[in-house]
C-alpha cells in the first residue's frame, strides 16, 4: 500500500483519508485537507487504492475495483495505523463511503466524509444511504449545499443514524467549489471543511469523564 503523511506521527489524533474515484491522493483537494489538518497534534495519512497505483502506472482509465476489495483495503490500512487511543477514518466521495461501509466493525473512533455520493448524479431515487440508517461510528459529513451527488435539499429529507452530523459548505459542489456569483471562494470552503473537521476531531478524541 501506498502512504503520505503529514503532521506528528506521534500525535494523539490520527485521521486517515481515502480518495475519491477519479483522482489520486495527492490531488490539490486532498493535498489541501492533508497540509491544513496534519500538523503537531494530528497526524494525517493518505494512501491510495490498488486500481488507482495500477492507473498511474499504467497511465490508464482503469475503473475502481468493487466494494468488497475496496473495504478490504481500508481494513489493511486500519491495521497498520491503529493507534492505542484510536483513530479517524474517511475520505473524498468513494473513499469516504467505503470508510462508512467498514467504520462500525473496524470500530473507530469516527468517520468524516468529504462530499458523500449519496446518490449517482440523476439517479435520485436509488439512494446509497442503508448502512447509514443504523451507524454506530460518530460521523460527520462535509457536503456541498448543491452537490449533484447530495444536494441539501435531497438530503435533509432522509432518516439517518443520529450518529451523523453534517456540514454544509455554502453553495459548494461536490468538491465544494461554488459559483461565482456566491461571493465564496473555493479556498474559503476547504478552510471551513477543514476548521469543522478539526473541531468534530477534538470532540471525539476528548477524554471520557
Amino acid at each position: 500500500m501506498k502512504y503520505l503523511e503529514n503532521g506528528n506521527p506521534d500525535a494523539r489524533q490520527r485521521i486517515i483519508l481515502a480518495h475519491g474515484a477519479g483522482a489520486a491522493m495527492d490531488s490539490p483537494f486532498m493535498a489541501f485537507m492533508a497540509d491544513n489538518l496534519g500538523g503537531d497534534d494530528v497526524h494525517v495519512v493518505r494512501f491510495e487504492f490498488p486500481y488507482m497505483q495500477q492507473r498511474q502506472a499504467e497511465g490508464t482509465k482503469r475503473p475502481p475495483d468493487r466494494a468488497p476489495r475496496l473495504m478490504e483495503c481500508w481494513r489493511q490500512v486500519t491495521n497498520d495505523f491503529s493507534p492505542a487511543g484510536g483513530l479517524i477514518i474517511g475520505g473524498k466521495s468513494m473513499g469516504g463511503r467505503i470508510a462508512s461501509m467498514v467504520a462500525d466493525d473496524a470500530a473507530v473512533k469516527g468517520l468524516v466524509c468529504l462530499g458523500y455520493p449519496f446518490y449517482a448524479p440523476g439517479k435520485l431515487d436509488k439512494p446509497r444511504i442503508e448502512h447509514l440508517k443504523t451507524l454506530k461510528t460518530p460521523t460527520l459529513i462535509v457536503q456541498g449545499v448543491r452537490d449533484a451527488m447530495g444536494a441539501q435539499e435531497v438530503v435533509s429529507a432522509y432518516e439517518l443514524s443520529p450518529t451523523i452530523e453534517f456540514s454544509w459548505m455554502p453553495d459548494g459542489d461536490h468538491s465544494f467549489k461554488p459559483r461565482k456569483k456566491s461571493g465564496w471562494t473555493e479556498d474559503q470552503n476547504w478552510s471551513h471543511a477543514c476548521k469543522g473537521i478539526q473541531a468534530f476531531m477534538d470532540r471525539v478524541y476528548q477524554p471520557s469523564r
